[in-house]
């Protein structure tokens, strides 16, 4: 590993085995973990077991489970190959299943490799998943110096952090209290707190973040953006294009557990656009968490861009194709897409065929329905949906939600800038002018 190589990954690969909990796969700091929480555990135990003789430990009944249980091998990565650089702040796209959160579980010595090996050069703290690097029966203030502890660092300069890291985190008043008891997105503003502020070499941070609410998630990639010009190595996992391409200058697109394109950000968030995000379809047929009275059943959903590119954009138009089976003809039918925030949950669009008045008073017992939109000049970010049908007047099926999209940025200006989705999500075209008094 040269001088200014912080992180090499040569030949890594990763398999489980369906079905069988991995023995052996935990790394040092979820050794340390397990060895610091150790006496609590063993009193649960106990008072568990009681004076009840001749029964096994539950850990023991798994273990011999484990033994003698058999799968199929999957391999969540193959092959994966990259070296990054002192400074250099990387985002990790793909779909969901590529292999993403793996492969920062093995950077972060939370499992270990197949096959390949992996070199890091300092300290690093990592921000997984909700519950990753604290123990739920410790308070706030213990998991601090906890976390602390593991990443190497002596009490003195925990304590001379500490309260960077409160007063970041917003959780003051609930520092004495088990943070078991925390909502999740208390738990994972202290988390990000603690990872980005104990002055790691590397930081590593996978999704997690949209739990936290719009404000915090800007101050989150406000403060990665000032770990990165300390120097500082960030590893970023995200669905969120807009942040990837704001703050890593690199990329590396994973699909299927293979590393499919490692380049500028531009480069890869367009080829990750094309092949994810420019078609989205679903099977809903055998969704059951459907509601109305079944005599229509929706069975699948597919939205797509009518650009040229196919990609979802603020400013595309949109084709919305929802295919339906009756056991007989609909009479009076009317379809309705729902178009909501991911994260807020807040609606954005209605597309009502009754309030078009583009549908006839009869459809085929089984086909589809198209709708074709207006540019939907929406700010970038992920958006949610639901449709349903109605027949004669009465809900005859609802699928909510029915399927995820991404928006992609789309320039209705010509500015080359793009609004974010932190307060508001419609865009407007308009024009600015000014005159002196």
């Amino acid at each position: 590993m040269s001088s200014e190589t912080v992180i090499r990954v040569e030949g890594v690969g990763k398999q489980y085995v369906l079905g069988q909990t991995q023995l052996g796969a935990e790394g040092l700091r979820h050794a340390m973990q397990h060895l610091a929480t150790a006496p609590l555990r063993f009193i649960r135990r106990r008072a568990r077991v009681g004076s009840r003789r001749g029964v096994t430990p539950s850990t023991e009944r798994i273990d011999s489970a484990r033994s003698d249980s058999r799968g199929d091998i999957f391999d969540a990565l193959k092959d994966v190959t990259f070296d990054v650089s002192r400074g250099e702040v990387v985002g990790i796209v793909g779909p969901n299943g590529a292999g993403k959160s793996t492969l920062l579980k093995i950077l972060s010595r939370i499992t270990e490799p197949t096959v390949g090996r992996i070199g890091l050069k300092g300290r690093v703290a990592s921000l997984l998943e909700v519950g990753t690097g604290f123990h739920p029966e410790l308070t706030g203030r213990e998991n601090i110096y906890l976390n602390g502890s593991i990443l190497g660092m002596s009490k003195n300069e925990i304590s001379s952090k500490f309260d960077e890291i409160v007063g970041f985190a917003e959780v003051e008043r609930f520092l004495n209290t088990p943070v078991k008891r925390y909502s999740s997105g208390m738990y994972v503003r202290l988390a990000f707190a603690v990872a980005a502020h104990l002055q790691p070499e590397i930081l590593v941070v996978d999704e997690v973040l949209a739990v936290g609410d719009a404000a915090f998630q800007k101050k989150c990639l406000g403060k990665m953006g000032d770990v990165a010009k300390e120097g500082r190595t960030i590893l970023f996992v995200s669905h969120n294009m807009a942040a990837v391409q704001a703050l890593c200058d690199r990329a590396i697109l994973l699909r299927s557990g293979k590393l499919i394109y490692d380049g500028p950000t531009a480069e890869v968030t367009q080829r990750y656009l094309h092949s994810v995000m420019s078609v989205g379809e679903v099977p809903l047929e055998l969704r059951k968490d459907r509601t109305g009275d079944g005599s229509v059943r929706i069975t699948g959903m597919k939205v797509e861009s009518l650009d040229a590119d196919k990609v979802l954009r603020s400013t595309s138009r949109l084709k919305i194709t929802v295919h339906y089976r009756s056991d007989t003809v609909l009479r009076f039918p009317k379809f309705e897409v729902g178009i909501y925030d991911y994260t807020k949950d807040s609606g954005i669009y209605l597309l009502d065929s009754d309030a078009a008045g583009a549908l006839p008073e009869e459809l085929p017992a089984e086909g589809h329905v198209t709708c074709v939109t207006d540019a939907f000049n929406i700010t970038v970010g992920r958006c949610n949906t639901y449709v349903s049908v109605y027949k004669g007047g009465a809900l005859a099926d609802c699928v909510a939600p029915a399927m995820t999209f991404d928006v992609a940025v789309g320039d209705i200006h010509g500015s080359g800038k793009q609004a974010s989705r932190e307060w508001f999500v419609g865009l407007l075209k308009h024009e600015w002018s000014g005159n002196s008094d």
